[in-house]
């Protein structure tokens, strides 16, 4: 079996960066998402930087039976794989009371149970090929999120999820990284359904640069990236020295501007 990095949400946004990045690092690649227009633009784009063409999957991810459609896809090219990019997200502004609680249930779907199920279907396969795990949190899972409820409950699961995961598959020589980048300028605003056009300075950073660094933590073994240093700053210093309180409620003041 040949191997292949699974890159998943690599549609737009931060995955479509990611997927660049380890294409131009020689990784063969399965491009997953649920929009395969876009995956065939990328995979040509990527096959005419001189890269082998990617697999194409086009498939929804909450589905629960997601992940072993993907096995079976890769095992019936001859390809297993050595690396899951676990990208694939999305988030609601508003009061959970508010919000439609479908959507809600659905950000869990696939933030939370898709990420845990593609983390864990594959191990066998990453530690033969002594491979990893890139697991894209947001600094939004080191600090509390009123007026983003599910979001950042969401992505607190995938830093925990993925701190536990370090610990667990190293003996067995498998790298897992959680990527944790303040705000980027993707299609996640407008998924959103926030009014703001661009992330605040100096916290924003573009997509490609936060592709690069979660590939260079991933590959150098590290448990957790937080591209940026004001990121840097809000991740190790907010939750320690803001009052609780005093957070929650600058929090809850930004998300509510984010809807007007």
């Amino acid at each position: 079996m040949n191997p292949v990095t699974i890159v998943t949400g690599a549609s737009s946004g931060i995955g479509e960066a990611l997927a660049r990045v380890f294409a131009g690092r020689g990784h063969a690649l399965a491009l997953v998402a649920r929009r395969e227009q876009r995956l065939k633009a990328l995979a040509a784009e990527i096959v005419a930087s001189g890269a082998p063409e990617p697999l194409v999957l086009a498939i929804d991810l909450t589905l629960p039976t997601a992940a072993a459609w993907i096995g079976n896809a890769l095992a019936a090219r001859g390809l297993e794989p050595q690396y899951v990019v676990n990208n694939a997200g999305f988030g609601l502004v508003g009061r959970a009371d508010a919000l439609d609680r479908d959507e809600q249930l659905a950000t869990i779907d696939l933030n939370m149970r898709a990420l845990a199920d593609l983390s864990l279907a594959f191990v066998d396969s990453l530690a033969r090929h002594r491979g990893g795990i890139l697991n894209v949190a947001s600094v939004a899972g080191l600090i509390p999120g009123p007026g983003s409820a599910v979001y950042y409950a969401s992505k607190a699961f995938v830093v925990s999820f993925s701190d536990a995961l370090h610990a667990e598959l190293a003996p067995r020589g498998i790298r897992v990284t959680c990527l944790c980048p303040g705000p980027v300028a993707t299609g996640f605003q407008a998924r959103a359904g926030v009014a703001e056009a661009e992330p605040p300075r100096p916290f924003a950073l573009p997509a490609d640069r936060v592709a690069r660094a979660g590939y260079r933590g991933l590959m150098r073994g590290r448990r957790m990236v937080v591209p940026g240093i004001a990121n840097k700053i809000v991740a190790a210093l907010a939750p320690r020295i803001v009052p609780r309180e005093t957070l929650l409620a600058m929090l809850e003041a930004r998300q509510a501007r984010r809807l007007t």
